[in-house]
C-alpha cells in the first residue's frame, strides 16, 4: 500500500488535477509568502519591542501602547512597501508586455527568430521547432505571453498588489499581537499574570517555531531547521532589544 506522501503526489498528477492547477485555480497560494513573511516581521518587530521595554522595567501600559504603535504603523510600512514593490513589479510587465507587441507588429520576422531560438535551446529540432514555432507565433496572445516568460522571466500568473499589501497587514497585525496577549489579559481581564513576559516569551517562541516551519514549505529546508532558525534569529532580536533595554533604563 503507497505512503500518503506517494499517494498526494500520485493525486496531484492525474489530468483534472493538473488542469486544475494550470488554469490559475491555486492562486490564492501566491499570497501565502506574503502572510508568512508579514507574520514573521510583525512577530520579530513586536517582540522587540516589548523585550525592549520589559528589559528597561518599564510598566506594562507602556509596553502595551507601544506594541500597538508598533503593529499599526510598521505593519502599514510593511504592506505598503510590497503594495508599491508588487506596483512596480506590474508596471514593469505591463511595460515589457506593449514593447512585445510593438515589436511583433514591427518586426515579426525578428520575433519569430528569437521564438525559434528559445525553443531551439530547449531541445526541439527540424519538423518539431518548425511546428512550435508556428503554433506559438500564430496567436499574438499566446506569443506575448510566451516572450514574456522566456525572455523576461516572469510568472504566468499576475499578482494582485491590493490583495498582497492586504494580506501582509493583516498577517503583521494577527500574528504580531502573539507578544502582547499577556500584557492585554492582565490589563483588560480580572485575570493576573505574576510574570507575563515570561508568557510573551513562551507564546511568541511556539508563533517563531509555526511560522519558520511553515516558511519551509518555499525552500528546501526541513521544517524543523526552518523553525529553528526563525526561532534563533527572533530570539536574537529580542535579546538586543532586551539588553539594550536593561543598559540603558536608568536614562529613563
Amino acid at each position: 500500500m503507497p505512503d500518503r506522501p506517494s499517494a498526494d503526489l500520485e493525486a496531484s498528477h492525474i489530468p483534472a488535477t493538473i488542469r486544475e492547477r494550470l488554469s490559475g485555480s491555486y492562486e490564492a497560494e501566491s499570497y501565502v509568502s506574503d502572510f508568512i513573511y508579514g507574520a514573521i516581521d510583525g512577530t520579530v518587530t513586536t517582540f522587540a519591542v516589548v523585550a525592549g521595554v520589559a528589559g528597561a522595567g518599564l510598566d506594562e501600559r507602556i509596553i502595551i501602547l507601544l506594541g500597538v504603535a508598533n503593529l499599526a504603523a510598521d505593519g502599514f510600512s510593511m504592506a505598503a512597501s510590497n503594495f508599491l514593490g508588487t506596483r512596480a513589479e506590474d508596471h514593469a510587465r505591463e511595460k515589457a508586455r506593449k514593447q512585445e507587441a510593438d515589436h511583433i507588429a514591427r518586426y515579426p520576422e525578428g520575433e519569430r527568430e528569437e521564438i525559434r531560438q528559445i525553443f531551439w535551446e530547449k531541445g526541439f529540432r527540424d519538423d518539431d521547432l518548425q511546428r512550435i514555432v508556428e503554433v506559438i507565433t500564430g496567436d499574438e496572445k499566446r506569443w506575448i505571453e510566451t516572450m514574456l516568460r522566456e525572455e523576461y522571466g516572469y510568472s504566468a500568473h499576475q499578482r494582485s498588489a491590493t490583495r498582497a499589501a492586504i494580506v501582509t497587514f493583516a498577517a503583521f497585525l494577527i500574528v504580531g499581537a502573539i507578544p502582547l496577549i499577556s500584557f492585554l489579559l492582565n490589563w483588560l481581564t480580572p485575570v493576573s499574570m505574576a510574570d507575563p513576559f515570561a508568557w510573551s516569551c513562551w507564546l511568541t517562541g511556539g508563533a517563531f517555531v509555526v511560522i519558520g516551519a511553515m516558511k519551509s514549505r518555499f525552500s528546501l529546508q526541513h521544517w524543523f531547521v526552518s523553525a529553528t532558525e526563525t526561532l534563533v534569529l527572533g530570539g536574537l532580536a529580542a535579546t538586543i532589544a532586551y539588553v539594550l533595554g536593561e543598559a540603558l533604563k536608568n536614562l529613563v
